[in-house]
């Protein structure tokens, strides 16, 4: 039986919806982020000595990173499902969004977060008068000079991909779709860009599909759908 450590608003969504898109059998460990920290729990440690979600048990393997995940699980048990003939096109494509989505696409949303927090952060009052505008300063200097343009360049190049098929890997759904879900929909939420319709109407899609709705409802509340 697959075991999924599940984080909420996490990138372990996106496990839970192949699960059910694959339709496999699986149950789900649940963790809370601390509310005040927003980082996972520390018992997630003792499943994976990174401590983050998602990890993933199917026997004796314990596997972490949500890009080796979503492909072992596509290998081993899709029977040739959610991925492109091995030989074409569509397969180079498939590899290359499968890396993207974190490689490229998560470290500017990340910044951004980053950015925000630096900008907004509490400060003794003491500090307060000299330091608080110091932090604003720089929190909106790091967004302004260097992450938004990132942002812009990343989505906007995303979105004419896309306009393409709709799809990131061809003229069907994938398993790049579910992994490049995640920072679209964090995009989508966080940081969203007038004019990407074809971003707009990826994630429309996606949250009407069947089986994302049952990994919703499976993995709870999910700041992202």
């Amino acid at each position: 039986m697959i075991t999924v450590h599940h984080l909420n608003n996490s990138r372990s969504q996106r496990v839970l919806w192949l699960l059910e898109e694959l339709g496999l059998e699986y149950t789900v460990q649940r963790y809370e982020r601390d509310p005040r920290t927003m980082l996972a729990p520390p018992e997630l440690r003792a499943v994976h000595p990174l401590g983050k979600s998602p990890v993933v048990v199917d026997g004796e393997r314990v596997l972490a990173e949500s890009g080796a995940i979503i492909e072992y699980l596509v290998q081993r048990y899709g029977n040739g499902r959610l991925q492109p003939a091995a030989d074409s096109e569509d397969a180079l494509r498939y590899r290359y969004w499968m890396h993207y989505a974190e490689a490229s696409a998560m470290p500017p949303l990340l910044l951004k977060l980053v950015a925000q927090r630096i900008a907004s952060a509490p400060i003794a009052w003491p500090l307060r008068p000299l330091v608080a505008p110091v932090a604003r300063r720089i929190g909106q200097a790091l967004q302004t000079d260097l992450v938004d343009p990132q942002l812009a360049l990343h989505l906007g190049y995303v979105d004419s991909e896309l306009r393409k098929t709709g799809w990131f890997a061809g003229e069907e759904f994938t398993a790049a779709d579910i992994q490049m879900s995640f920072p679209l929909e964090a995009a989508h939420k966080r940081a969203p860009q007038p004019g990407l319709k074809a971003i707009a109407d990826f994630v429309q899609r996606i949250h009407a599909r069947a089986a994302y709705q049952r990994a919703l409802a499976t993995g709870g509340e999910y700041a992202y759908a």
